[in-house]
């Protein structure tokens, strides 16, 4: 691992002693969008991309940190924890302020070093691998011995709280829990989870970036999350237990959504049947049928395009690119929308060559070159010893 002995290296140049080294991956979502803050389920996986991190103490009550892929550092003291200004540390910092809220001792202070391959801006979840490698060194580092789901809650509120970006769990739970060959069905209502197979070395999991986000992404997502609590509301009125679109039905929405809004019909609509799709997917999965799957995640795509009205053309254009392909199972946006990546289901042996004609002929539409990545399922956030490597 060329890049973690790197890393181990800058650290030891930089602080002149031995760090713990910790990785933590970026994640994909198979399907299960935009179903999360409805208190519905998800489908994530941890990947083969990672960020990884050196850490040691240095007894100063101080905090440095270092970002080795910006060749930038910040130093504050542990008693001085505030947003740095330069977003890349907040991160970090604001893991930092969770333990001291939640009363774990770090005063003695530490010296962190940081890199990683997983592609800026795709929508892969850089951010939460980096706060659920920081959460787990402190954790290994201070042995404060916090547990799996707190080390996702905790790194959830620093990005809700000091970094100021309302996400769901569904990001950091994947970082933390991934396991190789599985999928995490997690339900976003009570963080219950099951594992789900994923058993097949026939299907590459090919991600193709737009490279654009519009800059209509962060105000579109609030008025979906609007749009979806008004239609609760509405059959609130009547039907008094129901507290979310988790709790709603079809027969539900036609009766009291669609004649009061049809906009809000349609995103509820779309969620509903989202929730619905997600369980018949563990279902093929569970069967290994990843036709079946595939076939939903084209249908997630649709709904996300023209029911949820999140997508944009050069996401839509890569789908229709390979909608067609004998050697695509399924294809959908991937993440809140509006830019970031496609996720496909692609036969392995073809997954590069079914790579390098959408990338051509979107070449051929758009006069852009996008890049692609071809991911695997990982194991999640887990301290790494180079000697057996």
């Amino acid at each position: 691992m060329t890049e973690v002995a790197n890393l181990k290296n800058a650290f030891k140049d930089l602080f002149h002693q031995e760090p713990l080294l910790i990785r933590s991956p970026g994640r994909v979502n198979l399907i299960g969008e935009h179903t999360d803050y409805n208190n519905g389920l998800v489908l994530p996986a941890a990947i083969n991309k990672n960020v990884y991190l050196a850490i040691a103490k240095n007894n100063l009550k101080r905090i440095r940190l270092h970002s080795l892929d910006l060749s930038d550092t910040f130093e504050t003291g542990v008693d001085a924890i505030k947003r740095s200004g330069k977003l890349w540390p907040d991160y970090i910092l604001g893991v930092v302020e969770q333990l001291q809220l939640n009363n774990y001792a770090i005063n003695d202070g530490f010296d962190l070093v940081f890199t990683g391959d997983i592609p800026q801006g795709a929508g892969l979840s850089s951010s939460a691998a980096l706060e659920c490698a920081t959460a787990y060194a402190l954790s290994q580092l201070f042995q404060l011995n916090i547990q799996k789901l707190d080390l996702a809650l905790l790194s959830q509120a620093a990005e809700n709280q000091f970094v100021g970006v309302n996400c769901g769990l569904m990001d950091q739970f994947a970082s933390v829990f991934g396991k190789e060959q599985q999928l995490i069905k997690l339900d976003c209502a009570d963080y219950t989870y099951e594992y789900i197979p994923f058993n097949t070395s026939d299907i590459k999991i090919l991600l193709l970036d737009t490279q654009v986000k519009h800059s209509l992404a962060s105000s579109a997502y609030n008025e979906r999350r609007e749009q979806c609590e008004e239609g609760v509301r509405l059959i609130h009125q009547h039907y008094p237990e129901v507290k979310s679109l988790r709790d709603v039905s079809e027969e539900m929405l036609l009766k009291y959504v669609k004649p009061a809004n049809e906009i809000v019909y349609n995103r509820c609509t779309y969620v509903v049947a989202e929730i619905k799709r997600l369980l018949l997917a563990c279902e093929d999965l569970k069967k290994d049928d990843f036709t079946s799957f595939g076939k939903r995640m084209f249908e997630t795509h649709d709904g996300l395009q023209h029911l949820y009205e999140v997508s944009c053309p050069e996401l839509d254009e890569l789908v229709n690119l390979v909608r067609d392909n004998p050697y695509v199972l399924g294809a959908r946006m991937m993440g809140g929308g509006f830019g970031g990546c496609t996720i496909n289901l692609v036969s392995a042996n073809k997954a590069e060559e079914v790579a390098q004609a959408v990338q051509q002929a979107y070449k051929e539409k758009t006069g852009i070159t996008i890049p692609y990545y071809i991911a695997e399922i990982n194991s999640g956030t887990s301290m790494i010893n180079l000697n057996r490597e």
